[in-house]
């Protein structure tokens, strides 16, 4: 696994992990520098929330990982409920990837737009996304259309269109993201695939998935050619290098924190449980 901050001198936001049988990439969101709304930071609440999911997924219980996700949300919530306003809409926030080898199965649970690429023995990939929180960012971003980047204009309607994304999150017709209440896992996009059918897995948070789109780098399919020759460290440098090459101005991309967690040899799980021996990561 491999995790890069986008910018030098602030926290990495993302948070990745594994124990035997399981792995988890977390993207954190949150509005920085609101001490005011919660004092911890949306990096304390990804290694916090990515740490209380591991914990869980070791114990090798196979409870339903919408369950583990939820009551990992509650625990972290009630940690700064007391001292922080979690309720706040930008208050701090993750996107949540997981994937647990359980009974000669591979499950996956995505909340938000954090990417699974399942390397299928037969066949291309499977990619598995939430899309619903980029659709409702183009729904409240359409008012920008036509409007100058840089210009005051601009300025105003895009505060404008972040707000009315805010009061989309963990709304029904909206999108759901790990905060503060743990009935979002139940919206989670989950599955379950036999692990002979599969040869690796891999997790990337949004930052990383920029190889695919918005640069095109690569596809899909040459992700997973990337990632089984060169491993996911090269799989953030090419983005870091394509940010880099990127013209100035208004409309150049913001570095993003980009994290990658490469699972192979899964094969070795079809026989026992998530307590058996870890695939190379």
């Amino acid at each position: 696994m491999t995790t890069s901050a986008g910018t030098a001198g602030r926290p990495n936001e993302d948070f990745a992990g594994a124990v035997p049988g399981a792995a988890v990439l977390l993207d954190g969101a949150g509005i920085p520098g609101t001490d005011s709304i919660c004092s911890h930071g949306v990096a304390w609440y990804t290694h916090r929330l990515g740490g209380a999911l591991l914990g869980r997924l070791s114990r090798g219980d196979g409870r339903g990982l919408p369950t583990v996700l939820a009551d990992a949300i509650d625990e972290i919530a009630a940690e700064h409920r007391g001292t922080c306003h979690i309720t706040n809409p930008g208050s701090p926030q993750a996107t949540v990837a997981i994937v647990r080898a359980h009974r000669g199965r591979l499950d996956h649970l995505v909340l938000a737009d954090s990417f699974l690429v399942l390397g299928q023995v037969r066949g291309g990939p499977q990619v598995v996304t939430d899309e619903r929180e980029v659709t409702a960012r183009h729904i409240c971003a359409a008012p920008l259309d036509g409007i100058p980047r840089g210009t005051p204009e601009y300025d105003r309607i895009r505060a404008s269109c972040a707000e009315a994304l805010r009061a989309r999150r963990n709304q029904p017709g909206g999108y759901w993201i790990a905060k503060d209440d743990p009935h979002a896992a139940e919206e989670a996009v989950t599955g379950s695939r036999p692990l002979r059918e599969l040869d690796s897995v891999a997790l990337l948070s949004n930052g990383a998935s920029r190889i695919v789109s918005p640069y095109g780098l690569t596809d899909w399919p040459g992700l997973r050619e990337l990632l089984a020759a060169d491993g996911p460290a090269e799989v953030v440098r090419r983005v870091r290098r394509a940010e880099a090459d990127s013209p100035v101005g208004p409309a150049a991309p913001v570095p993003d924190d980009a994290t990658v967690v490469h699972c192979t040899d899964l094969a070795r799980f079809e026989v026992g449980d998530a307590t058996g021996p870890a695939g190379r990561s």
